[in-house]
Formats: C-alpha cells, sequence, structure tokens
C-alpha cells in the first residue's frame, strides 16, 4: 500500500501530504486545478523524466516522495540485489523519492539514499500500477501479462512460481559448474597435484603457530636486552659474592627470629621475612634459568625465521590472503582427496546434480503450465465480463498462451489480445486501445486478478451515466482488496471513495495548488459542485 505521497514544489503544489488508506481513494478539483501534477508526482517515482519545468515559482528544486509497504521477499527477487543493499537494518518499510534540478537532471532514492533511477522505476512499477503510459508499457510485457494470469490462479500457482524461480538458480549454478569441471577435465591432473602438495606442505602446521612464532621471533630478536636484564635482576637479588636482596632479607630475619620468643608480636614479621626470603631465592632461580635457555638456543632466531618465511611462501603459492585461510583451504584439500581416494568424481557428481535439477525445473514448469492452460479460458470470461460491465461490452478479450525457452517462470509466454468491435481482428491490448480504454482494461484485469496499489488518471475519460456508476462500483469492489487511487471528474465515482481528497488553486503571486483531505461537510460541497452546483440541483429538482 501507498501509505504517504509527499511533494514539494512540483509545479503548482508548494507542500502537500496525502495521508492514503487502504480502499477507494478519490482525488478531484475543478478542471486546471492542478490534479495532474499528481500524476506527474507519481509518474517520477516511476521512473518518468524530469524537466525543469517540473520546479514551482521561485523554488530551487522540486521532490517527490512515497512510503509504501514493502511485501516480503520482493527485495530478495532477481533484479533488487542494489535496492536490497541499501536497505536500513531493521526497516520494514520502503521510501522511494525523487528530486529534480534546475537543470532539468534528477536524482532518485531509496531510504535516503542515491540509487539508479532504472532500479526506482524498476520496484515502484511493481508497487504501484498507474494508468496512461506507465499502462500501456505494463501491458506490453508478457511478464506481466504472465503474472496476472498466475495470480488468478490462485496462491498454488504462486506458491510453483517461488520453487520454479529457485529451483531455475540452482540449474543455473548446476550448468555453471558442470561446464567448469567439463572445460578443466584436462587439468585435473594438476589440480589433484596441487591438492596433494597443500596437504603435504601444511601438514604439522598448527592453528596457533603462526602468532606462537612470531611471539617467539620477538623475543628472540631482543635476547641481549632480555639477557642484560635479567642478569642484572639476578644479580640484586642473589649475586655471587656479597650480599643482594635476599641476603638481606635474611639478615633482617635472622635479627628478628631470637626476639620472637621475648616478643610475641614479632612472630609475624619474622614468618614474612622467611617467606620473602624464599621468594626471592625462587625468583632468582627462575632468572638463571631463563639465562641458561637462551644461551642454550644460539640458533633458534633463524629457525623460527626460516618457519614464518616457509608459512608466508605457502601463502603465497596457494593464494592464501592469511594463515587461517591457508589452513582452512588445507582442511578442504583433504577432504576432497579423501572423496577421491573413496571412489567420488566431481564431475560424474556434477553431472548427476543438473539432470536433477533439470528434471526439477521441468516438472514445476509442467505443473505451473497446467494451471496456466486451464485457467486462461476463464480468465479471459471474466475479464470480458468486467469489461462488459463498465462500458466495453462489444470488446472481445482472448488469452493467447505460446511456447519459449525455459526461464525462472517456465516455458510460456502470455499475450492479452483484444478485440474493440466486431469484425476487426484480435489484436495486442497494449497496441490497440487508447489512453481512456486502457485504464478500464487495466481496471477489469485488477478486478480478476487482483493487484498492488493501482491509480488512475483517465478511468473516467469519454464516460458518464451509467457506465460511470458501473465503473465506480468496479472500483469500490477492488478497493476491498486492493488499494485503489484515482482522480476523477465524475461524482458517481467520487462518492464511492472511503477517503476523498480536493484539489484546488489558490490564487496570489504566485498562484498555488492545495490539496486537502475533506471531512463529511466538505465532501458533500465538493460532490455537489461536481453534480453541478447548488443552482443546478435546485433546477434539476
Amino acid at each position: 500500500m501507498l501509505r504517504i505521497l509527499r511533494i514539494e514544489n512540483l509545479v503548482l503544489i508548494r507542500e502537500a501530504d496525502l495521508e492514503l488508506g487502504p480502499g477507494l481513494n478519490a482525488i478531484t478539483g475543478e478542471t486546471g486545478a492542478g490534479k495532474t501534477i499528481l500524476a506527474q508526482a507519481v509518474g517520477l517515482l516511476l521512473g518518468a523524466r524530469g524537466d525543469a519545468s517540473f520546479i514551482g515559482p521561485g523554488a530551487g528544486e522540486a521532490y517527490v516522495e512515497a512510503e509504501l509497504d514493502l511485501p516480503d521477499g520482493l527485495l530478495d527477487e532477481d533484479g533488487f540485489e542494489s535496492l536490497a543493499e541499501l536497505r536500513p537494518e531493521g526497516e520494514e518499510g520502503l521510501v522511494l523519492a525523487r528530486r529534480v534540478f534546475p537543470d532539468g537532471r534528477t536524482r532518485a532514492y531509496a531510504w535516503g539514499r542515491a540509487t539508479a533511477r532504472e532500479d526506482l522505476a524498476a520496484v515502484g512499477e511493481r508497487l504501484i500500477a498507474m494508468s496512461g503510459q506507465f499502462e500501456q508499457r505494463r501491458l506490453a510485457r508478457a511478464s506481466y501479462q504472465l503474472d496476472l494470469v498466475d495470480a488468478f490462479c490462485g496462491e498454488e500457482q504462486l506458491r510453483r512460481r517461488r520453487e520454479a524461480r529457485s529451483a531455475w538458480r540452482e540449474l543455473l549454478a548446476a550448468r555453471r559448474r558442470h561446464d567448469e569441471l567439463r572445460a578443466g577435465a584436462a587439468l585435473a591432473e594438476a589440480r589433484l597435484a596441487e591438492l596433494r602438495a597443500l596437504v603435504e606442505d601444511t601438514a604439522g602446521l598448527e592453528p596457533d603457530a603462526e602468532d606462537r612464532l612470531r611471539g617467539e621471533r620477538d623475543r628472540l630478536r631482543h635476547v641481549t636486552e632480555l639477557a642484560e636484564g635479567a642478569a642484572a635482576a639476578a644479580e640484586a637479588l642473589a649475586p655471587e659474592e656479597g650480599a643482594g636482596a635476599a641476603g638481606l632479607v635474611a639478615v633482617a630475619e635472622r635479627s628478628v627470629a631470637p626476639l620472637e620468643r621475648l616478643a610475641p608480636e614479632l612472630a609475624r614479621a619474622g614468618d614474612e621475612l622467611r617467606e620473602i626470603e624464599l621468594r626471592l631465592r625462587d625468583t632468582a632461580s627462575e632468572l638463571h634459568r631463563f639465562l641458561a635457555a637462551l644461551e642454550a638456543e644460539p640458533g633458534r632466531l633463524e629457525q623460527v625465521e626460516s618457519e614464518l618465511e616457509r608459512i608466508a611462501d605457502l601463502q603465497r603459492r596457494f593464494r592464501c590472503s592469511s594463515y587461517a585461510e591457508l589452513l582452512e583451504r588445507a582442511g578442504e584439500a583433504r577432504a576432497e582427496l579423501d572423496r577421491l581416494d573413496s571412489g567420488f568424481d566431481p564431475l560424474d557428481a556434477a553431472e548427476r546434480a543438473l539432470a536433477e535439477a533439470d528434471a526439477r525445473v521441468s516438472a514445476l514448469s509442467a505443473g505451473l503450465r497446467d494451471a496456466r492452460h486451464a485457467a486462461a479460458a476463464r480468465f479471459a470470461d471474466a475479464v470480458a465480463a468486467e469489461l462488459h460491465g463498465i462500458g466495453m461490452g462489444e470488446g472481445e478479450f482472448h488469452v493467447e498462451l505460446s511456447d519459449r525457452e525455459h526461464g525462472a517462470t517456465g516455458t510460456d509466454e502470455v499475450a492479452f489480445l483484444i478485440r474493440p468491435n466486431a469484425g476487426l481482428p484480435f489484436a495486442p491490448v497494449a497496441e490497440t486501445a487508447s489512453g481512456g480504454e486502457l485504464s478500464r482494461i487495466a481496471l477489469a484485469l485488477a478486478a480478476v486478478a487482483g493487484g498492488e496499489t493501482l491509480v488512475f488518471d483517465e478511468i473516467d475519460a469519454g464516460i458518464g451515466g451509467e457506465t460511470a456508476n458501473a465503473v465506480g462500483r468496479t472500483l469500490q469492489r477492488l478497493g476491498a482488496r486492493a488499494q485503489v487511487v484515482t482522480i476523477t471528474h465524475l461524482p458517481q465515482i467520487a462518492a464511492l471513495a472511503e477517503r476523498h481528497f480536493r484539489v484546488e488553486k489558490i490564487p496570489g503571486d504566485p498562484t498555488h495548488t492545495r490539496i486537502e483531505a475533506l471531512d463529511d461537510e466538505d465532501r458533500r460541497a465538493e460532490l455537489e459542485r461536481m453534480l453541478g452546483g447548488a443552482e443546478f440541483l435546485s433546477t434539476v429538482r
């Protein structure tokens, strides 16, 4: 659903926030008041080209923004990857915008982030169906016509569509894998040699080896500083000649010991001195052992440097960016070699996977085709009945199914054909119908197959009387399961709307257009105006 349409400085509209709701939304106003500007605003969100003339008097730029509901899974479909990357975390809706600059350039946005106009148009057209040139463009696409037939088939068909799209992706991946293996069959031996070399050359490497070796290298590079510091500390604690810290503590302890009997409160001091002496002598021993270890490995630094260089060389040879990736690749190589040793053949497995994927796609395509052929005639009859009800009774409608190559939606291609008048040949809808007729055909299609948000700007072109009542009833019925926004001159249609907006031109310097939602009293006044005004109605009565 289109929740909010925000417009700033677009032609005569300085600022407008339309809070649209579900069901039928009507937009009315005098001829020339600026209702067409609303259609321009929606057109910009559907990718229409901008122009400097779109910018209102005295403004620096024009801006249009829409807040829409975002159907689950839409951005996961093919073609929407770049938009999916822009989606803020936790964002459930979709915010599309378009800005027009004084030189005629435009910029498109999704969630306030710049995006390509084509991407904005693609997602916009999936969520908003608009009459006029946009409807002609949609109806000219066989894929859109196929979508409508499948929607008419029901939820089971839409489930098959989702499964078929997933199966098609799996088939393409299986084909790539198979082609790569078949093309590389001549290089299989070289690959095996590389796998074996990777496993052999990394044998014995432990997960923490590189970090441990780097730490040891840093220590060994500072061995002189370590030796000097440790020797000085050991000498201070327990020198070979003279009294060090441990000896001085021992002297203190021997001085206190005889006094403990005479002054028991000195016992604690004596115990602490004895403990400190032992700890100092243990520390001195540790320092001497550390010094002995340094002296026992004079060539250890060279060994460590050599081992680190070997690891770096392995990373270069096997194109790994880190030690962790090297070990991961080695583990994968061991697993692949184990499978090969047990009789696993990658090419044979790829051929089986390809055959299974192809069979799954074929089965799903057959299911899609059966449902479409079963529904095509019923769909055509239902559309024809709707067309008859809204004043296109002479128009015959036909759904033509033909074959095409396998794809994500199966092997069927759909064409909607119409014969406006008896005796004329059937012709594609998008090439035959006029603007007003296209709007009514779009209404009939939506009434049969459902749809997203539908915006009608020419639905009342050339109709009146009972036909206008029929169109209004159809719009109202459609509004029960889809959002409908209609720009209309007809009170028969506006009277059935659940929300009513009035577009009004306000004289001034400069003149501007105001759009406001109507309460019950204002709505009665607007409908009275649309019917000809109080004087005309009095005359009729």
